[in-house]
């Protein structure tokens, strides 16, 4: 009975091994049949699922990287590459909120395993495109909200002007100034309401002092200055043991998690959905 099982299980990785040389070669149908066999052999390896998922989202078959991609994430929740590209499945499928739920979860989940891994990079870049979207939307939406109240309400006032014009002839003058007045209140109400849209500068202590860049992943070093952690951990590896700014000597075990300062990022981009955009 175990011999059936190790050679169902060495089956099944060599199968895997077949489908990973199709991909290479972009024969996505015959990968895709390999990483099926390997599946039905065994069913519970999350990494079939997601090779299986990858090929799909190379055909823009969507629907499909999803269903392989929640397969993949049940069988293991610590799986980076599952809920990364179930994020992108979702997002496709312009089932938006889930779809962000699932790239936050890979940036957490990526971060903590790998955080100088190129894929870290990638999924902040999907997520911020994904937020910068979800933000032009709904400030669309709110621009146009605003929009047709402002008219409604100047209308009415203007109304209210006539019919005050009507009834009381004699105070015609005091009648329209009061009017132009209320205009001109009306006007700047909308104007401060509006203004959350509209892109501004970030705040530099929101910034890394390295890239100039708000912060992704924030540590903090023993002289307390905050860095982006990739960068600084890129400075420590390629140019030298010290902190770029004080000179002091720094190793990548002193660095913190700045988690107040992350928590404040994360208020301002909630807040200021136009800083996702990165261009």
């Amino acid at each position: 009975m175990v011999k059936g099982v190790n050679s169902a299980a060495e089956q099944a990785e060599q199968l895997k091994q077949d489908g990973n040389l199709y991909f290479k070669k972009n024969r996505l149908g015959a990968a895709i049949d390999a990483y099926t066999e390997a599946i039905t052999l065994c069913p519970n390896v999350p990494v079939y699922w997601t090779n299986r998922a990858l090929c799909h989202r190379k055909r823009n078959e969507w629907a499909r990287v999803e269903e392989d991609c929640q397969r993949a994430v049940q069988l293991d929740p610590k799986s980076v590459k599952g809920h990364y590209m179930l994020g992108l499945a979702l997002l496709q499928r312009e089932k938006y909120a889930e779809g962000i739920k699932a790239l936050e979860r890979a940036l957490d989940l990526g971060r903590g395993a790998h955080p100088h891994s190129y894929m870290v990079e990638e999924i902040w870049q999907e997520l911020a495109s994904a937020k910068y979207n979800e933000w032009q939307r709904d400030s669309t939406k709110r621009t146009l909200e605003l929009q047709k109240l402002e008219k409604s309400c100047e209308i009415g006032l203007k109304g209210k002007h006539l019919h005050n014009i009507n009834q009381n002839e004699d105070g015609t003058n005091e009648v329209t100034d009061s009017t132009s007045e209320q205009l001109a209140a009306l006007k700047l109400v909308f104007s401060k309401a509006a203004e959350a849209d509209i892109p501004t500068d970030v705040p530099d202590y929101l910034c890394c002092k390295i890239t100039l860049d708000i912060f992704r992943d924030p540590v903090v070093t023993p002289s307390g200055l905050t860095y982006e952690r990739a960068v600084i951990l890129d400075h420590l590896e390629k140019v030298g043991k010290f902190d770029p700014i004080t000179r002091e000597t720094l190793h990548p075990s002193q660095l913190v998690p700045n988690l107040a300062i992350k928590e404040a990022v994360a208020a301002f981009l909630e807040k200021h959905g136009w800083a996702y955009n990165m261009d």
